[in-house]
């Protein structure tokens, strides 16, 4: 997928936009809504969101806030400032539109990439989905369960920094980028890069050491935090470096042993698809 594109739903075109600093995709809120109110003229649905986004201001509904402006291609070839949204940021605005296309629209995010926000209210509905995805393109069990554990892991120290001022997805990614550096060495758009990946979930394509090595990072990194109650950015950055660097020191001593590096260039990518490219 290309990182800026256009998807289809059922004849509209959602502009969107990939951020890979955050691996996440953005929608235009305009197109949207569009396909809920079901009008073909831009200009119109446009007028109908800037009212409804006025409203949900009034009501101090968090959804306007945590809409993003971008610049996005228009019908005219030249690219705008224009409003845009993560998925779940979507959901919530999609609830204040009375529309028989909100369940349609819903599912057809979840079709693109986003089965998540169907299982916000049921999380074990997700595990259970991903590890039969995992399974369906050949993931060992003991592959499977490191990446769930990994996961865990994950979500406990973002946990951590949510409740410690780590507020901004751009500072979430710039800790996981000096954990992820300081243990492998690496920054995680050059690992990215030397497994050939674009848009793909990163960790979806780690082997199991590099998932092992990245979870004890993140759990070191989460234990250091803790003792030392990091707060803020600064701090947080120090118990990152601290954390990673003990997964480093086993790096190393790994690597001495077996002669083999643990940051490979291997993936799970189908045949024919991007090479990866090897150090």
């Amino acid at each position: 997928m290309p990182e800026n594109s256009l998807a289809i739903f059922e004849g509209y075109k959602i502009r969107r936009h990939y951020d890979e600093k955050t691996e996440t995709w953005y929608f235009s809120v305009v197109d949207i809504i569009q396909v809920l109110i079901q009008q073909p003229d831009y200009q119109t649905a446009r007028k109908y969101w800037n009212k409804l986004k006025e409203r949900l201001k009034k009501e101090g509904s968090q959804s306007v806030t945590n809409c993003h402006r971008l610049k996005l291609e228009a019908a005219d070839g030249k690219k705008y400032v224009t409003d845009a949204a993560t998925p779940e940021t979507l959901l919530r605005l999609i609830q204040s539109v009375p529309s028989p296309k909100a369940e349609p629209i819903k599912l057809w995010l979840a079709k693109v990439g986003y089965e998540r926000l169907q299982d916000m209210s049921d999380p074990a509905r997700s595990l259970d989905r991903a590890r039969e995805y995992w399974q369906q393109h050949g993931r060992s069990e003991k592959w499977i369960q490191q990446r769930m554990m990994g996961q865990e892991t994950r979500n406990k120290l973002t946990d951590y920094w949510k409740n410690h001022e780590i507020k901004k997805e751009d500072e979430y990614a710039i800790l996981t980028n000096i954990i992820h550096q300081e243990w492998s060495g690496v920054s995680v758009k050059k690992h990215k890069k030397i497994k050939g990946l674009k848009t793909q979930n990163f960790r979806n394509h780690m082997s199991e050491a590099e998932l092992i090595f990245s979870a004890l990072a993140e759990l070191s990194t989460r234990q250091i935090a803790e003792s030392v109650n990091a707060t803020g950015m600064n701090e947080n950055k120090k118990a990152g470096k601290k954390g990673g660097g003990i997964a480093k020191k086993a790096r190393l001593e790994l690597e001495t042993k077996t002669g083999k590096k643990v940051v490979t260039g291997e993936n799970f990518l189908p045949p024919g698809s991007n090479k990866r490219l090897i150090k």
